[in-house]
């Protein structure tokens, strides 16, 4: 899915934005990747997180405060 060794391999930015009271996390970056696989990695995330999320503008969007478990999920992948 994603390859680590590739210099063109974008790189996520992940942070957390607050809305309505509640925290949502925002991966950004891997718009490059097109909405059909931004759609597969954030089944992948919401599966395996078991949390709520949706692909908008390019960017994935998870519910919740889900920083560090999103870079481990990444590192993971990436190896």
């Amino acid at each position: 899915m994603i390859t680590k060794n590739s210099p063109r391999s974008p790189v996520p930015k992940i942070r957390i934005e607050k809305r309505a009271g509640k925290s949502v996390t925002v991966i950004a970056g891997l718009h490059t990747y097109g909405p059909k696989r931004l759609e597969v990695i954030a089944r992948e995330l919401k599966s395996t997180l078991a949390t709520g999320g949706t692909v908008k503008n390019g960017n994935i969007e998870i519910q919740g405060d889900k920083v560090e478990p999103i870079k481990a999920w990444f590192t993971k992948v990436i190896k």
